[in-house]
């Protein structure tokens, strides 16, 4: 059993053993209930690794598309300078 502190805004870290053992990884949602002076943490959803169509439209693009095979990484340098 681990102990853990709970924080002002009423967080608390789930000990990394426990996070293992249940499969939880940064972005897993999670429930709480409690019943009888017991809480319990529930996994409504695994995260499930990112791909690269997940961010498909989460940048917002300037002027005229480019295809990748048309693309100048150097010129977007020297245009910074």
């Amino acid at each position: 059993m681990s102990i853990v502190s709970v924080t002002s805004k009423g967080q608390v870290t789930i000990p990394v053993k426990v996070r293992r053992a249940l499969g939880i990884e940064p972005g897993a949602k999670v429930t709480f209930t409690a019943k009888n002076g017991v809480a319990q943490l529930e996994i409504v959803k695994r995260h499930a690794q990112s791909t690269l169509a997940d961010g498909a439209g989460l940048l917002r693009a300037h002027g005229k598309p480019r295809s990748l095979r048309n693309f100048d990484a150097s010129a977007l340098l020297k245009r910074g300078k």
